[in-house]
């Protein structure tokens, strides 16, 4: 990173969360909040969130996780070596915090629920943040790629296909 390119790309985490069956966490977007514009049909999604100035990614993918799903009982499984990027579709409407950049480039983290289903809270909202989601479930990760927006699909089939390892029940 580092390059005037990279300056167009929000600096950002995603976040496996996968259960004792392999299946992941994915959750329910209430609806379009500026660039990333939910379709119809397409609205679930593994938690995400951005970089802070001077948080390292793994730093940041542990608060995400806590600050979008409530989760705190987890492991560390293991991240992809690359970075992902993807571009927000055409955007007109009212100025967004995210609308300088023209998309999100991605580190992406596997993480192992340890704790009980009752934990996982996706509907608070954190530090002034709207509420992101509605609801949440757990699904196969080879599902994943055909639930997201189409603009975010083409990372999902490279999460899956990196993350397949942990997609095992243990």
């Amino acid at each position: 990173m580092g390059s005037d390119k990279d300056a167009l790309y929000r600096p950002n985490v995603g976040i496996a969360l996968f259960n004792r069956l392999g299946q992941v966490l994915i959750a329910k977007s209430l609806g379009d909040d500026g660039p990333e514009i939910v379709v119809p049909g397409h609205e679930w999604q593994m938690p995400q969130g951005g970089i802070d100035e001077g948080e390292e990614p793994l730093t940041a993918a542990w608060r995400e996780l806590r600050e979008e799903t409530c989760v705190t009982n987890a492991v560390y499984l293991g991240e992809m070596k690359v970075w992902l990027d993807y571009d927000f579709p055409p955007y007109d409407g009212p100025p967004h915090r995210l609308a300088r950049f023209r998309g999100q480039r991605q580190k992406w983290f596997a993480f192992r629920f340890t704790g009980e289903d009752r934990e996982i809270d996706v509907t608070l909202a954190h530090d002034g943040a709207p509420q992101e989601f509605s609801e949440w479930r757990w699904a196969d990760l080879a599902d994943t790629p055909i639930l997201v927006v189409p603009f975010k699909r083409e990372v999902y089939v490279h999460v899956a296909e990196a993350f397949l390892p942990f997609a095992k029940p243990l």
